[in-house]
């Protein structure tokens, strides 16, 4: 009885403890000012594995058509968040490349969404990112 009851505490232990992976696959953002969008990879980053990246994959104008222009494909948008103990994460940074500002951010997935924020100050903005793939 005492080795079950050790093996089940060593259980919830060890599941209390271990993290969940970063949230991974393609979202997409929000429309902007314009009424376009980003497709962004999300996943582990490439330097601390236990964290969560994104990178802007592609971007769409409001007709939903894709701008294979766009400057700032491939380039960092969301880095360096760690997963808080509820799973949400924070303490990374998110680039808004429409206003070119870098705001401290916290996210959270809910169901196929994931809820980013940001804030420089007082001034906060947030989105709810639908993954795509």
């Amino acid at each position: 009885m005492r080795k079950v009851l050790s093996l089940g505490a060593l259980a919830v232990m060890f599941a209390t403890t271990t993290q969940a992976a970063p949230p991974s696959g393609i979202y997409q953002t929000e429309r902007g000012d314009t009424g376009g969008f980003l497709h962004v990879v999300m996943g582990p980053c490439a330097k601390a594995p236990a964290k969560a990246c994104g990178t802007i994959k592609s971007a769409f104008d409001k007709n939903n058509k894709p701008r294979g222009d766009y400057e700032h494909a491939g380039k960092p948008i969301v880095w360096d968040m760690s997963e808080n103990s509820d799973g949400s994460f924070s303490g990374g940074k998110i680039w808004a490349p429409d206003r070119d500002k870098t705001y401290r951010s916290k996210m959270s997935v809910d169901g196929s969404r994931l809820k980013v924020s940001g804030c420089i100050g007082p001034i906060c903005r947030s989105q709810s990112w639908q993954k795509v793939k």
